[in-house]
Order: C-alpha cells, then structure tokens, then sequence
C-alpha cells in the first residue's frame, strides 16, 4: 500500500484528525502525553473501538504520573522516560497504520476492527493493552535504558518502580471496567460471564512481568537472533488480539 500524508482522500476526515494529531511533535513529557491522548479522546466517537483502549490508557497514564508510590518513586527519570518511550510506540503504530505503513499484527488486528459491531469497549481496551504491553513494553525498556545508558538490575530502583506500576494499575481496575462496561454490550458481557473470560485470557499484571523479561532477553541476543525473536511476539500477539476482539 502507498504511503498515504493526512490530506489523502483515502482517509476519512476523521482518520485525517487523527493522522494530525500522532502525526504531530513527538511527546518530550508525561503532560505532552496525557494531552495527545486527551486529544485522541475527544475527537474519536464511541462507536471507534480505538476509543476504549486510549481512554484506558489515559486512566493508566494519569495514575501512575499523580501517585507515586509512597509518595515518590526510586528513579523518576528513567520511569517517566519510559512512559514517554513506551506511549510513543503507541501514536507511532497509529501513524503507520494510518500512513500505509508496515504496523505489527497485533495493533494491526485493533485497528482494523475499530468499527466492528458486536465487539465490547473492554475487547478493545483489551486487544489495544495486548499490543501495547506483550508487542511494546519490552521494546520501550530497552530503548529507555539505552537511552539513558541504564542497565537495570534485580531489585534496583528501576525494577523496583516498574514493578510497583502493577499496584497502580490494581487502584484503577474497578474505575476502568465500570467505564468500559458503561453501554448495554458492557453489561451483557458482565451478566454472561464474558468480562471474566477475557481477563483470564489476558492478564495485564502477567503481560507486564513477561514483558520485562523479554526486555532482558531481548538486551543479550545478537541482531539476526533478536528479530526473529520479535517476528515470534508480533505473531503470537497478534493471534491472542484477534483472539480477545472475536470472544463471543
């Protein structure tokens, strides 16, 4: 597919919003970030499945950037640099998808099923945090760490704020589900059961740990052994997306 700029007639005037906004300066802060995704929430409508995963997100986002734990966290800098890293791959599977660009299969399986009917807020919240953590976090931790030449240990102050993200992401979970359990498919799913199984088919706290795992085996490999490394990710996440968006 041709790569397409934000004034193709190919996009729909809504896409070209949204082209201009994951098209525009990269985030530099967390507050670039929540408004990027802020952005993102008021101009998607609530039938465009992306909506519940950036909305999602945002919630996470705003958590983590408003409550430390115990007031403060170990190493700052590097966890909110990883955050900015970590969001950037978001609005950067965004642009390609919107720009004809090659995107992994695991957003590519969100985004095309953004306007499907029959499909969940919490399946889209859900396909979107598939690809986001299982594809990207390993990705932003090591781009992180390079960038700012770390090499987190077992127990450091880096290990010990990543892990501490996963008590946050806790706090938010009763808030989240009732946001994406607002419409009358939410409350179905939650009267059938359905909620239930696809939280057990995708777990954000055992999704974050494999994460940082792969991020150290990721850090060791040689090049041709790390892409084919990735090839495998992006296919087995892109199958448990599709998984999570055809539940019934």
């Amino acid at each position: 597919m041709a790569s397409r700029s934000s004034f193709d007639p190919l996009l729909s005037d809504l896409d070209q919003s949204l082209f201009a906004i994951v098209a525009s300066a990269a985030p530099a802060t967390i507050a670039d970030v929540i408004a990027q995704m802020q952005a993102i929430d008021a101009l998607l409508p609530d039938n465009d499945g992306l909506k519940w995963f950036n909305r999602l997100y945002l919630m996470v986002t705003r958590q983590v950037d408003m409550n430390p734990p115990g007031g403060a966290w170990k190493n700052p800098g590097w966890l909110l640099h990883l955050d900015v890293v970590f969001a950037g791959l978001y609005f950067g599977a965004t642009r390609k998808f919107l720009s004809g660009e090659s995107t992994p299969s695991a957003w590519t399986a969100l985004f095309e099923s953004r306007f499907s009917s029959g499909i969940d807020r919490i399946q889209y919240a859900l396909a979107g945090m598939n690809a986001h953590i299982n594809h990207d976090l390993a990705l932003a931790v090591n781009q992180a760490n390079a960038d700012l030449k770390i090499v987190p240990a077992a127990g450091g102050p880096e290990y010990a704020d990543y892990f501490a993200v996963n008590t946050l992401l806790d706090e938010v979970s009763p808030a989240a589900l009732a946001m994406l359990a607002e419409d009358a498919l939410g409350e179905l799913a939650e009267d059938t059961g359905k909620v239930g199984r696809l939280l057990a088919k995708f777990d954000i706290r055992a999704a974050r740990v494999a994460a940082w795992d792969f991020a150290c085996q990721l850090r060791d490999l040689p090049f041709l052994a790390r892409e084919t490394a990735l090839v495998a990710q992006d296919v087995a996440t892109g199958a448990l997306g599709v998984t999570l968006l055809t539940e019934v």
